[in-house]
């Protein structure tokens, strides 16, 4: 059920973006097949990203596919926040940078998001014991439709940390979040600057049960 509804989403937030890659696994070549399965192959975690932004409509189409994820009794356990101003992102790195002054001495640092001209924070509320499987059900959603427009983005964790510190207290006040709701990970958004290899996974680890 789970795999019908994101294909579903996924068909409807789907663009051009996808069609022209062309991606070949061990056992497969998806080249020419199903748009959904081309996405979910050809997906990579961009680490590196051109300065230009993600234009609002298109990171609402990406909310918008983020949120028609399937969650449990239909509770809708998250709240998102997208954050695409310079001040914020500039601002909050500063912080960071003074916390953690050796994360600035990497090459080609600019922020503390992998240089993402867009960040969308995600929280759950705890309060529901599946509210992190539905929050990673909602990310799925927002990275495979972005990928599928030529968005490349990465799941973040380690910002999160640091924003959860007192340090960074008044940026995480501005995310406003209902009372109740922790903020969970975060995910960076922007046009690709990079193009990973794919790296390998253990398919040996599933296992059909008869």
């Amino acid at each position: 059920m789970l795999v019908g509804a994101g294909m579903f989403v996924l068909c409807s937030c789907t663009s051009q973006g996808s069609q022209q890659k062309e991606v070949v696994t061990d056992s497969v070549s998806v080249s020419q097949v199903d748009p959904v399965i081309e996405t979910i192959m050809s997906r990579r975690s961009i680490r590196k990203y051109k300065p230009k932004a993600v234009e609002r409509e298109k990171m609402q189409t990406i909310v918008e596919c983020g949120i028609n994820a399937p969650n449990g009794m239909n509770k809708q356990s998250w709240e998102v926040r997208v954050v695409d101003n310079p001040e914020f992102i500039n601002g909050l790195t500063e912080i960071f940078k003074k916390e953690n002054p050796k994360a600035a001495e990497r090459p080609g640092f600019q922020n503390m998001f992998n240089n993402a001209p867009t960040v969308v924070f995600i929280a759950n509320d705890p309060a529901y014991d599946m509210s992190q499987i539905d929050c990673g059900l909602l990310g799925e959603n927002m990275i495979l439709s972005a990928w599928s427009m030529g968005i490349g983005s990465c799941c973040l964790g380690g910002p999160v940390r640091f924003m959860k510190s007192p340090a960074a207290a008044e940026y995480m006040k501005q995310l406003g979040f209902s009372e109740g709701y922790e903020l969970l990970y975060a995910i960076a958004f922007g046009y690709p600057d990079e193009m990973p290899a794919a790296k390998p996974r253990e398919v040996s680890k599933v296992k059909f049960v008869d």
